[in-house]
């Protein structure tokens, strides 16, 4: 009997054994399936940026990351949900697997776009890193899937990191052949218009600037902005579609035309900019513009109105006797601008202000706006225009999402309005901007609705105005007071109070930022000669006023890259036009501190 046992254990072994030869077999087959998939998601450690991924308000920093040397850092916030998303090509009738790394509160990842059902999952607190995974198969018909990740609003920064969607790749077919017939159009001094001729099967054309990609664009024009006055540059565009990018075009150089003066040319090296009260009284008292000390390189007259909000129709009244006992006469006030204009002084109407909502929401408004300005600028001899739109004058309507070709009325009006202007007077032609922060620097978070609607209209519109006049336009003065909270470019919020916020703002200014979290769509940088910071005079002037040791902070810092305190600039410059105060009036009624401290400081 014992000698049957190991016969009857002979069909186990070679059961086993064929089992195990079954495994084998299996098993190899397992690996070779997933040999055949792949990690789809391009840039998904964030090392090359946010190549690939389109984000409201999102930008890489080196800590904290999972792995590598960077991560995705992302700031929520009022109704936007700082999401990043790329669309990845799949295969229909698939299975993929979605993966990445988070931190923080109410983190997101998901795919849209599936054909089947879409899929999300999160973390409700992640203060260290978290793994996050999900699955979805794609519909019989689905080739592009979208995958994001998102914070919640208001619920502060998120970071992700090592995004992956493994699965079988899609069919990308070739990259579309290189585009033929660049050209260069129109020159300025900071810009170059290109064209090229379409390219069968491109989805998007990059250009490139002496060998560096600068923007991706659907057309087959674009124009190249923030360059040098008078030199040379050499451009190539590549078509793109799913597979990648074609060969580069053939070179096509164009020289910048010399830098425009925008009026200011004869401008000290470093100006003092103060607006005058020469419509009404308030606290401060009346000054006469003889009285305005010399120390005054440009004097703007406050304010010429509009007769309603959407006339275009300005008028400037002088200030009445009942209001001003010690006003001028009409004489008088014309012989202090020329005596002032003599001394080298710039004097400009200035229009809008707080009270004086210009909305040129017809053509029939903005040829009543030139029209009435001319006059007030005849009238008075004046050397230019300062525009000081506040409230509701500026704002977006729902679909013009693009800084550089606006769409909204009011918008296009008035910067035709302004370039007729400029064109009726000339090069000598003073003009000026005074904004408010919520309406430049508040576009790098938020322009407009926004994407997914939601956001004040009025978010960033002063942004296609002063790019449309970039070219004319003497000085950008940003009221940096009466302001909240605006994250600058380090991803941090900045408050009145102190030189840093000057600092923090005035260096947007100056380095250029993308607008609305898109690294595809920059606001380019004004040149340091076009800037002045603007500041309040005293305490009674206006909220965010800081002493005068935080003043000389703020120009160390961006002059000479001394005193910056916590927030690093992205460079030094030593042009810096100067200081605007608000106001020259209460300046004198604060016996002249404001002017006092930029004289000792500029010597």
């Amino acid at each position: 009997m014992e000698r049957s046992r190991p016969l009857a254990r002979r069909p186990l072994v070679m059961l086993l054994t064929v089992a195990a030869l079954a495994a084998s077999g299996m098993t190899a087959l397992s690996s070779a399936a997933r040999a055949a998939d792949a990690d789809l998601a391009r840039n998904g450690g964030f090392e090359s940026g946010l190549d690939g991924w389109a984000c409201t308000a999102g930008t890489t920093v080196t800590s904290p990351v999972r792995s590598g040397t960077s991560a995705l850092k992302a700031t929520p916030a009022g109704a936007d949900n700082a999401r990043c998303a790329q669309t990845v090509t799949v295969k229909p009738d698939s299975q993929y697997t979605l993966t990445g790394h988070v931190r923080g509160t109410y983190v997101y990842l998901g795919a849209s776009g599936t054909g089947t059902t879409d899929v999300s999952t999160w973390a409700q607190s992640a203060p260290d890193w978290q793994r996050l995974t999900t699955t979805f198969r794609t519909g019989p018909s689905t080739t592009r899937v979208t995958v994001y990740t998102h914070g919640w609003y208001g619920t502060g920064a998120y970071h992700a990191d090592d995004i992956s969607l493994t699965g079988p790749g899609g069919e990308t077919g070739q990259p579309p052949a290189p585009p033929a017939g660049l050209t260069a159009g129109s020159v300025t001094s900071s810009s170059v218009a290109l064209s090229w001729s379409p390219v069968p099967g491109a989805t998007g054309y990059a250009v490139y600037r002496d060998g560096t990609k600068v923007r991706t664009v659907t057309g087959t024009s674009t124009t190249v902005t923030g360059l040098a006055p008078s030199t040379a540059y050499a451009f190539q565009v590549a078509a793109v579609n799913d597979a990648g990018e074609s060969a580069r075009s053939a070179t096509v150089t164009a020289t910048t035309a010399g830098q425009p003066d925008g009026g200011g040319a004869d401008l000290p090296a470093h100006a003092l900019v103060g607006y005058l009260h020469a419509s009404f009284a308030n606290g401060s008292g009346y000054t006469r513009l003889a009285d305005v000390p010399d120390s005054w390189d440009v004097i703007d007259l406050a304010f010429g109105e509009p007769t309603s909000v959407t006339s275009g129709d300005i008028r400037f009244e002088r200030c009445p006797v009942t209001e001003c006992p010690n006003v001028e006469s009409d004489a008088e006030f014309k012989a202090a601008i020329e005596a002032k204009q003599a001394a080298g002084k710039k004097v400009l109407i200035s229009i809008g202000g707080q009270n004086g909502q210009v909305q040129l929401t017809t053509t029939a408004a903005r040829d009543k706006f030139v029209s009435s300005v001319s006059a007030i600028i005849d009238e008075y001899g004046l050397d230019g225009l300062d525009i000081d739109f506040e409230g509701h004058s500026l704002s977006l309507n729902a679909d013009d999402t693009d800084f550089k070709n606006p769409r909204t009325p009011v918008i296009v009006n008035l910067i035709s309005a302004l370039k007729t202007l400029k064109a009726r007077y000339g090069d000598d032609f003073v003009l000026t901007m005074a904004p408010e922060t919520f309406f430049v620097q508040l576009g790098y978070q938020y322009y407009g609705t926004g994407k997914w609607g939601g956001q004040d209209p009025r978010a960033g519109a002063y942004l296609p105005v002063i790019h449309a006049l970039r070219d004319d336009l003497t000085l950008l003065h940003v009221q940096d007071y009466n302001s909240g909270p605006i994250m600058g470019l380090d991803d941090r919020y900045h408050s009145m109070g102190g030189a840093d916020f000057h600092i923090a703002m005035t260096d947007m200014l100056l380095t250029g930022f993308p607008v609305a979290g898109d690294a595809g769509n920059v606001f380019p940088p004004l040149r340091p000669d076009q800037v002045a910071i603007g500041m309040p005079a005293s305490t009674n002037a206006g909220n965010g006023y800081v002493s005068p040791a935080e003043v000389n902070k703020a120009l160390n810092c961006l002059t000479e890259k001394t005193d910056c305190g916590s927030y690093a600039t992205h460079g030094t410059w030593p042009a810096l036009r100067g200081l605007m105060t608000w106001s020259i009036n209460w300046d004198r009624y604060s016996n002249w501190e404001f002017q006092k401290n930029f004289d000792a400081y500029f010597g």
